[in-house]
């Protein structure tokens, strides 16, 4: 036997948050400002933004270890953010998040539009998320009742180890029964998700407007002038310069034209490993 690249996609797996619901990505980011300032340290919505796209527990870390902050925590306790501390924001953001996962469970404008076409391309849609099991249990229903059901959801505490590894990308292979991982397509808003399905060896699509970069409702990103629009753009695409995205993309609406030219790349022998 020898191998034989896919001839065609057979799955997409999407982000939930600043993918599918929640334009602007604003559940996490709102909680952690509201779960660092219950022990008495301020951040920002940017500051709280920066490490977007990993596990829970590992974003906190990630913002605890950032040089400004981890200065407050000298300034307030006399000492630096530990491990303790980190237990301790995250067992104060986990009632907050779940309490409040609802209020931001909307699904983004397009997107029920798109996955409807991918389902018409005869695609499985897998899923991954940055939110632990206890969250997308309470976020899972919401989008069902809105329209949205996946066939796998791989929340980050499912798996070993979270994005950017490849964890939870393979672990929808596996459960959606997948023949190559050539043969999916990973979308997602951050770069830790974009590096996860580049290290599963898939293919990859940012999307630039939905998410964390932009973090606009879409009330306020559909203000934005032509010339604005242009000017964000150029500044994201650098943004995701480093994880090496195979598209870049406004939001899930320009989705399906985009497996179309993966199927044609494939079809020309083109593998997501050599680009």
């Amino acid at each position: 036997m020898r191998y034989q690249l896919p001839s065609r996609i057979q799955a997409v797996i999407l982000d939930w948050a600043g993918t599918v619901v929640d334009f602007g990505s604003f559940a996490p980011t709102r909680i952690f400002v509201e779960a660092f300032a219950s022990i008495g340290i301020d951040i920002s919505l940017d500051e709280a933004r920066g490490p977007m796209g990993v596990g829970k527990r590992d974003h906190i870390r990630t913002l605890c270890n950032q040089v400004t902050i981890s200065n407050r925590f000298q300034q307030r306790f006399g000492r630096l953010p530990n491990d303790n501390d980190v237990n301790e924001i995250y067992k104060r953001f986990m009632p907050l998040q779940i309490a409040k996962v609802g209020e931001y469970s909307t699904l983004i404008p397009g997107a029920l539009e798109s996955i409807k076409a991918l389902r018409k391309l005869d695609l499985k849609i897998g899923s991954t998320s940055g939110y632990p099991k206890e969250v997308m249990d309470k976020l899972v229903p919401l989008a069902a009742h809105a329209g949205y059901s996946p066939d796998c959801i791989v929340a980050t505490d499912e798996v070993p180890k979270g994005r950017p590894s490849p964890a939870q990308a393979l672990a929808n292979v596996i459960a959606l029964g997948l023949d190559d991982v050539a043969a999916c397509v990973k979308v997602d808003d951050t770069p830790p998700g974009i590096l996860e399905g580049r290290s599963a060896g898939m293919w990859t699509v940012a999307l630039r407007f939905s998410g964390n970069f932009l973090g606009l409702t879409w009330d306020e990103y559909s203000t934005l002038s032509s010339k604005q629009l242009n000017s964000e753009r150029e500044r994201i695409n650098k943004l995701f310069t480093s994880c090496k995205p195979h598209y870049l993309i406004d939001t899930i609406s320009d989705l399906p034209s985009v497996i179309t030219d993966i199927n044609s790349r494939l079809a020309n022998n083109e593998s997501p490993s050599n680009h």
